[in-house]
């Protein structure tokens, strides 16, 4: 389980690159890299990191279902994902 403060961090720079998206693509359009300066570092989407919806964990991330590897397998494994069940061969 990821920590409360990380889970924090990562909502609020999804909210700043919301805030700030049509800003920074018109300052991107007009060439104006020094405006852009001025915008918040974490307004930037590359700094977005996936994170499984219900645990935080960074790693093994699986975007069709927004969950971690282990999350997805725990909730595989007791049927509370619609159409996906156990191969056996």
């Amino acid at each position: 389980m990821a920590k409360e403060s990380m889970k924090a961090r990562e909502v609020k720079r999804q909210k700043l690159v919301a805030k700030f998206a049509a800003k920074r693509k018109e300052l991107k359009e007009a060439g104006d890299y020094v405006g852009l300066q001025s915008i918040p570092k974490n307004a930037s989407p590359v700094r977005l990191h996936n994170r499984c919806k219900l645990t935080g964990r960074p790693k093994g991330y699986m975007r069709t279902f927004g969950l971690s590897r282990v999350t997805f397998r725990e909730m595989a494994n007791q049927g509370l994902i619609p159409g996906v069940r156990k191969a056996s061969w």
